[in-house]
Order: C-alpha cells, then structure tokens, then sequence
C-alpha cells in the first residue's frame, strides 16, 4: 500500500539552486522526470520487488517529507537529520502477515535522483528495494556484504542504477 502524507508538495520540484545545478547536468532531468509517480505505477512496482526480494506479507510504504522522516528518524533511530528510507519490519502477533513499513523522503529523493541524473521515480524505486531487503532481514552495517550482493543482483533484475550501499562505498573511496 503506498500512502501519500498530507504534507508532501505535490510537486516536489527543486528549489532554484538545484535547478541550476539540474541545467548544468544537462537535459535528462526533465520536470517530467521530477515529478512523483503515481500510486498504481509504485504499487506495481513494489509487488515486483517484493517478490524479486522473496517477502511476504503486507508492506506499507509512507511517501513523505524531510521534516517528518527526520522526526521518525529521531525517535525510531536516535539520529536527529533527514535521511532517504526508513523501514520498520512488523513484529510480535500477526507479523506473519505484515512485512512491515518504509518511509521515504521524497524532497531527499529528489535531491539524490537530480545528483544521479535519474528520474524521481527510479529513485523512488532504488529506496523501495532498499527498504525491502532491510525488511527481509538484511543489515549492510553486519552483514559483510550479504546485503550489498543482494542489492546488487536484485537492482540488475528490475533495471535499476546503482543503489545505495555501492553509493556509499563509493563516496567513502572518493578523497
């Protein structure tokens, strides 16, 4: 289920500096691509990825705002900033039936996908998956790479650019 928070811009276009910077990329990020998908195309999406990841159960993902990711991130994960992707998997009675939920900042994933030169919606796609292999069981910080493997062949399998642990190793091998 893909739900919209009420505070969310409905069009997360850049503020003027990002635009600048999306000039000078070129013409890839059209405001088509900036725009935000729409709820059926993420839905299709998101059973697609799940199924890819093996997941089961029902997956509840919350498009949303840096302000209020930033608040869940304080409170679930102790770190006061904004950040791309959240996921909670369910626990306790009933979580065989839940897989859990994801929180997505779209104002940070639109930030990302102007510095990718890739549409909104890819992005959007890239945080799903990541958030669903974290809903799995998967943990990049512990897993000596299981996660990023994992990751690596799922984004091959449904077309998507490079994700987010190999963005992190890369930015970490940049002086």
């Amino acid at each position: 289920m893909i739900l919209l928070d009420p505070d969310l811009e409905p069009d997360p276009a850049p503020s003027i500096a990002s635009t600048k910077r999306t000039a000078a990329l070129g013409a890839a990020i059209t405001p088509r691509s900036r725009r935000l998908p729409s709820a059926r195309t993420l839905a299709r999406f998101l059973s697609q990825a799940q199924t890819a990841v093996r997941l089961r159960g029902e997956v509840t993902v919350l498009l949303t705002t840096d302000a209020a990711i930033r608040k869940l991130n304080r409170r679930f994960r102790g770190k006061n900033k904004a950040t791309d992707v959240l996921s909670f998997p369910a626990e306790g009675i009933g979580a065989e039936a839940i897989a859990g939920d994801l929180a997505i900042s779209v104002p940070t994933a639109l930030k990302q996908a102007v510095e990718r030169n890739h549409s909104l919606s890819t992005e959007i796609k890239v945080l799903l998956l990541h958030g669903l292999l974290h809903l799995a069981g998967y943990d990049h910080e512990a897993d000596e790479g299981k996660m990023a493997r994992r990751e690596r062949l799922l984004r091959t399998r449904l077309g998507l650019p490079q994700g987010l642990i190999e963005r992190a190793a890369t930015k970490a091998v940049r002086p």
